[in-house]
Order: C-alpha cells, then sequence, then structure tokens
C-alpha cells in the first residue's frame, strides 16, 4: 500500500496556454495519485463529475446573484458540447489532458485538466483560465477567487481520496 497525501499542491501555471491564449489570470493545482491507468477525461469526472452540497450551495447563491447582471449560470450548456462534466462543457479531450469551459460577455474561462506521469503514478493537474475582457469580470474575479480555491482544492482532492490507500492500478 502506497501512503498519498488527498491535500493537492498550488503550483504556478504557465500562461500563454493555448487552451486559451489571451488568459490574463490563471492559477494551478496538482495531486499525485498511484494509479497506472488514468486519462484526463477520467480524471476530470472524478474531480468535477460531483459537487459536494456545499459547493452547490455556493454555485446556487452565484447564479442568484449574477442573474440581474445577464451572465451565464453555471449549468450553462454550451450548443457546441458534446459532454458535460458537472456544470461545464468538454470542449475538447485527449489521453492527457481535458478541456471544459465557455465564454460570456465579462470573460471566457476554461478549466484544463491534464495527466501525466510520474515514478509515483500519475500526476493530476488543473489549471483555471480566466480572460477577463471588462471591468465586471476583474470585480468578478476578485470577489470569487477565495471560493475557487477552497473548491479546486476540494475538488481535486476527491481524485485523491478515491486512490488514497489503494494499491496502485
Amino acid at each position: 500500500m502506497m501512503q498519498i497525501s488527498v491535500t493537492p499542491t498550488k503550483t504556478a501555471p504557465r500562461l500563454p496556454d493555448p487552451a486559451l491564449p489571451l488568459a490574463d489570470w490563471a492559477d494551478r493545482y496538482e495531486i499525485v495519485v498511484p494509479a497506472m491507468e488514468l486519462t484526463a477525461i477520467e480524471a476530470a469526472r472524478l474531480a468535477l463529475g460531483h459537487f459536494p452540497r456545499w459547493v452547490r450551495v455556493l454555485m446556487a447563491i452565484r447564479n442568484a446573484a449574477v442573474a440581474p447582471f445577464g451572465l451565464k449560470s453555471s449549468g450553462y450548456h454550451s450548443p457546441n458540447a458534446v459532454e458535460m462534466i458537472g456544470l461545464f462543457p468538454v470542449l475538447s479531450q485527449s489521453a492527457h489532458q481535458a478541456v471544459l469551459g465557455f465564454d460570456d460577455h465579462h470573460l471566457d474561462f476554461r478549466i484544463v485538466v491534464d495527466v501525466d506521469d510520474s515514478s509515483k503514478g500519475k500526476v493530476v493537474g488543473v489549471t483555471t483560465l480566466v480572460q477577463r475582457k471588462i471591468l465586471f469580470g476583474r470585480i468578478y474575479i476578485a470577489v470569487i477567487t477565495p471560493f475557487h480555491n477552497l473548491i479546486v482544492s476540494a475538488m481535486l482532492s476527491n481524485v485523491g481520496k478515491r486512490f488514497a490507500g489503494s494499491e496502485a492500478r
């Protein structure tokens, strides 16, 4: 049995990123899991597919607060999305990377979930990219960042908990 930490590490994101080349705000979290086989879309489903109740409550408050401003709800379905994971449309996917997100008039955002090999298993990374288009986009990101950090960390911890105490597969 391999003991792993279920606490993600905040790391420096790489900008510019091809998933959103004009992003002007980004963050990244990583966790190592003892998995032999894990694709990016599987990691995205584990991290983003099932929100805890406290996250669903925060998202409902967010949706109510931004509705008067004409912003898309967190459950917005992109007409081009083939698949949704949790609240987010999947924009592209490969074995090593899944890109989710959508564009709105105040900002565009992408969630990039990537999986890379490591000597201890798989490194699962979640990068959030944002292109703030107008002043309201800058204010919005400033207000939600503390909540965003809690949510992303919790969601990536779910991936770690899935593998904690298990044999590498």
